[in-house]
């Protein structure tokens, strides 16, 4: 089995090369298209004749697509580049996937939901994004849909690693430089480790490869690959404020022996409001996940457990 990889150098994509390696051929590529060796197999992923030129050329039997235009803020000023990549391009891959009989995973974000509210989101729960990225991500969810290739859409919220910029690396950086520290204390969701992504993602290509058909189906099979084609929620269980994240996060650095200048508790909460935003935040980005954990029978962990572990490990590298 061949798997493309697209989006490698993410905090997503580094954690899938690990993850999809033992499964088959992985061929993993960056934004720009470029392998591991260095060279560029066709364009670039914002050029769209050159994204199917590059899946033709690859004749992949599952296409997992990590890369995306995700930085929220500047896609206020960048509508048509963000709609590109995270719609159009994801639409062409769609496409393929459905003609060549491929399976598309693809990752979305609770940005597709309006916020409002104190109750997790389901994957039947009206969308009403509330801004330009959300607005993308929930049109390229639409053109997989409408295409009916067999796909994977995985939504996610907070997402966090060991590789890349993120939220947790940013409040360990500024706990360690700065004599004071607010973070937003009215939204709410669950912070995710690309780890969790990567590791779902592979137990879920392997379980549509071994499903049973659908004339098996008809003999009694109860899951089939067909049936488990679908848009899932995926987030470690709990829920927490960015306040109370970035407590965790110090805390556990702290107990790893970092020094830092703001300790968890100094941490200050702030609303929103006083932390203004090119791009409106949802308040209320809670994910239900029932449906993936019973789907797939996972077991998906506090997300508290996730990120005393990733913090340890960042902090063993700081305190070498």
């Amino acid at each position: 089995m061949r798997i493309l990889l697209l989006g490698k150098n993410g905090q997503v994509g580094w954690e899938l090369q690990r993850a999809l390696a033992p499964l088959g051929e992985l061929i993993a590529l960056d934004r720009q298209l470029t392998d591991w060796r260095g060279q560029t197999v066709v364009g670039d992923l914002s050029q769209l004749e050159a994204l199917a030129a590059a899946v033709d050329h690859i004749a992949p039997s599952v296409i997992v697509n990590a890369a995306a235009y995700t930085a929220v803020d500047k896609a206020e000023s960048e509508p048509e580049l963000a709609d590109r990549i995270n719609h159009h391009a994801v639409a062409q891959l769609a496409t393929w996937a459905k003609a060549h009989g491929a399976l598309l995973v693809h990752y979305s974000t609770d940005y597709v939901f309006a916020g409002s509210g104190n109750d997790a989101w389901s994957e039947t729960d009206a969308t009403g994004p509330l801004n330009t990225y959300g607005r993308t991500k929930l049109a390229g969810e639409e053109a997989i849909r409408a295409t009916g290739c067999a796909h994977f859409i995985f939504r996610t919220s907070w997402v966090y690693g060991l590789y890349g910029q993120n939220f947790a690396k940013t409040m360990l950086r500024l706990a360690q430089t700065r004599d004071s520290l607010n973070v937003v204390n009215d939204q709410w969701g669950a912070p995710t480790p690309a780890s969790l992504i990567a590791d779902v993602t592979a137990h879920a290509i392997r379980a549509w490869l071994n499903a049973p058909s659908a004339a098996q189906a008809a003999a009694g099979a109860a899951l089939t690959s067909t049936s488990l084609s679908g848009t899932y929620h995926l987030a470690p269980a709990g829920e927490t404020t960015w306040q109370a994240y970035a407590q965790c996060v110090l805390d556990g650095a702290r107990a790893a022996g970092v020094a830092l200048r703001v300790m968890p508790e100094q941490v200050g909460g702030i609303p929103s409001s006083q932390y203004p935003t090119p791009a409106a935040r949802p308040h209320n980005s809670r994910l239900n996940c029932t449906k993936l954990e019973q789907s797939l029978g996972l077991h998906l962990p506090q997300w508290e457990q996730e990120v005393r572990r990733t913090v340890r490990f960042i902090a063993q590298q700081m305190t070498r």
